[in-house]
């Protein structure tokens, strides 16, 4: 696939403010009444800060402690960091739905409560079929501040030298809201250092970050096959989701037949979407309290364990390409240390989707339950690791950082929303910070292995 270049738009906002090198204790969201009590669990819609609450205070702010290399001489000599886009406008078939309840809501008998009357007579359906999933300027700042904290952490590799030599790479999917994050990610690093007589540029290369589309097995097995999301269709049939509908039903004074599970689910989606774009703890979060959120969060976690993780084999593997490529980076800066070369590429940074990030995230084991999500143990996940509202809100990001730590000594530090997670099933490592020849030897099937080609081809049954 021919890959494109882009040269960076220039971008005029708001100067970015004075960074700060502390790290403030997090504060606890349910004490502000601007965020929604349900927040935490608005899944793949939720804000980053819900996952890294001590940026409401500083969204700058960093905790360059979590980084601990087994000794004072490591030092950084690779970043990989794989992103999603930012906070996003709903798409045209959400917003299609979010107009059918606004309709219902607005031609219902005149409500006694203050925030329902509110919706039927203030509230203004505002969001329209053309914005289909574009870029809004939360994520735009997603991305501007996410480049600042990163700079801030890395700094011997996110740094003013290395973007004017060229060794930060930029490579995005070409959906207009990755091409525009990427675009705020670097305007976020030129702002910083005052950067205005040099132009940046980005490749768009939907093969790595947009593998899902071109994986033909993936296609046709589970993305157009309604039969893959059994699990969820039940669920969404189920007591617990019909138990959600007929409480919005009473909230709202309507009958139960009108509240299906798409209105339930347009109704969680403007409550999401009004405090992800506005910041607004709209009313429409008052149709749902902590116990219904919980179902609505997993009747999502439920479809994207189905179609982006552990539900199928396909579903991580058509992320294949993406994993060798970034081991061939890292094998590649590696190969340049030990003969004592410059590293050519310092930073490689990939704006991509969350169904992007979760089958690398599954293809590499991490939030891997004993028991696979279904439709009839809801009551028994409470406690499951696959929560994608803590693994997946815009601008989630997963961080590879090589370090050598002198003597041949190199090692390799994931980190997920710029924290730092353990490589399932590599229990002999220091820290999160294990040996990355020990990563390799762990991964070595998939190395050998794991063809894109060849995984994503679709067998034909037998006549």
């Amino acid at each position: 696939m021919p890959i494109i270049l882009w040269k960076i738009i220039v971008f005029h906002f708001t100067a970015i403010p004075a960074v700060s090198w502390c790290f403030l204790n997090d504060v606890n969201p349910e004490e502000n009444l601007d965020i929604p009590a349900i927040a935490k669990y608005f899944s793949t819609k939720g804000r980053y800060e819900e996952v890294n609450p001590h940026l409401i205070e500083d969204i700058l702010a960093v905790n360059t402690s979590i980084l601990q290399p087994p000794s004072a001489q490591c030092r950084e000599i690779h970043l990989t960091a794989i992103i999603r886009h930012g906070t996003r406008y709903p798409t045209t078939k959400n917003v299609k739905k979010m107009q059918k309840l606004y309709d219902l809501v607005r031609g219902s008998a005149p409500a006694k409560d203050s925030w329902l009357r509110e919706l039927q007579t203030q509230w203004t359906m505002w969001y329209t079929e053309d914005m289909d999933g574009r870029l809004v300027q939360k994520g735009v700042n997603d991305h501007r501040h996410l480049a600042v904290r990163l700079s801030k952490l890395f700094p011997s590799l996110i740094s003013e030298k290395n973007l004017r030599g060229g060794l930060i790479k930029f490579i995005t999917s070409s959906k207009h809201r990755c091409v525009n994050s990427t675009l705020s990610f670097k305007a976020g690093l030129t702002e910083l250092w005052t950067i205005t007589d040099q132009e940046f540029e980005h490749a768009v290369n939907d093969a790595l970050m947009r593998f899902f589309d071109q994986c033909t097995r993936f296609v046709e097995e589970v993305d157009n096959n309604p039969s893959a999301m059994t699990e969820l269709d039940k669920f969404r049939e189920g007591a617990e989701m019909k138990r959600v509908e007929e409480k919005i039903a009473d909230r709202l004074g309507v009958e139960y037949s009108l509240i299906t599970d798409d209105m339930a689910e347009a109704a969680f989606y403007l409550c999401a979407y009004e405090f992800a774009i506005k910041t607004v703890n709209s009313p429409w979060c008052r149709l749902f309290d902590e116990v219904d959120a919980q179902v609505m969060e997993y009747a999502n976690d439920l479809k994207q364990y189905w179609k982006r993780g552990y539900g199928y084999d396909i579903n991580s593997k058509s992320s294949c390409i993406l994993f060798h490529d970034l081991f061939s980076r890292l094998d590649n800066t590696v190969s340049e240390n030990q003969l004592g070369q410059p590293v050519t590429e310092a930073v490689t940074v990939q704006v991509g989707h969350a169904e992007t990030l979760l089958p690398l995230l599954t293809l590499l084991g991490f939030f891997n339950d004993s028991d696979a999500l279904t439709s009839t143990n809801y009551a028994t996940q409470t406690q499951r690791s696959f929560r994608t509202s803590h693994m997946l809100p815009y601008a989630a990001n997963l961080l590879f950082v090589l370090y050598d730590c002198g003597g041949g000594d190199l090692r390799l530090q994931p980190l997920l929303n710029e924290k730092p997670v353990m490589f399932p099933g590599l229990t002999d490592q220091k820290a999160s910070m294990p040996l990355y020849q020990d990563v390799k030897k762990h991964y070595r099937d998939l190395l050998q292995g794991c063809d894109f080609e060849t995984e994503c081809q679709l067998f034909k049954s037998p006549a």
